[in-house]
């Protein structure tokens, strides 16, 4: 799949991909989709053809970068493509100084795919906005 994949500032599109698949999709209450770490947060957006089919954001915490609203087309899934925008987050991750450690929380049926990228499953399950999660973790060092 040929997908662009770049730091963006349009988060009206990063907000609709969001919308599309994490509360009419996934059920995930409309309040809970956007919060404040979207003001702050490193946005990524992925375009084929200039339209939008998948994103991802970082938000940096002292020495640590959690990547999260990891979303995909559904039409696109399976293409390579989540893992094309996992490791962009990780690559700018790298490039921060003084980030040495990516956490995110993984749907339960994601850890797999966050696995072979290089995370491990860390603590117990907990449900965010009616879906189990599990916390997952790649130290950069």
């Amino acid at each position: 799949m040929t997908a662009r994949i770049e730091i963006t500032q349009d988060l009206a599109a990063c907000y609709a991909l969001r919308y599309r698949v994490f509360v009419q999709e996934q059920g995930v209450p409309e309040s809970e989709e956007l919060d404040a770490h979207d003001a702050s947060a490193t946005h990524l957006l992925a375009t084929q053809n200039d339209a939008p089919i998948g994103t991802a954001r970082i938000v940096f915490d002292g020495d640590l970068a959690k990547i999260g609203r990891v979303c995909v087309l559904p039409n696109l899934r399976g293409t390579g493509l989540g893992a094309d925008l996992i490791r962009a987050a990780l690559a700018i991750a790298r490039d921060t100084p003084g980030i040495a450690t990516v956490k995110l929380g993984a749907q339960i049926q994601a850890l797999g795919f966050y696995e072979k990228l290089g995370f491990s499953a860390t603590g117990p399950v907990y449900d965010d906005a009616g879906i189990d999660h599990r916390d997952m973790v790649l130290e950069l060092a």
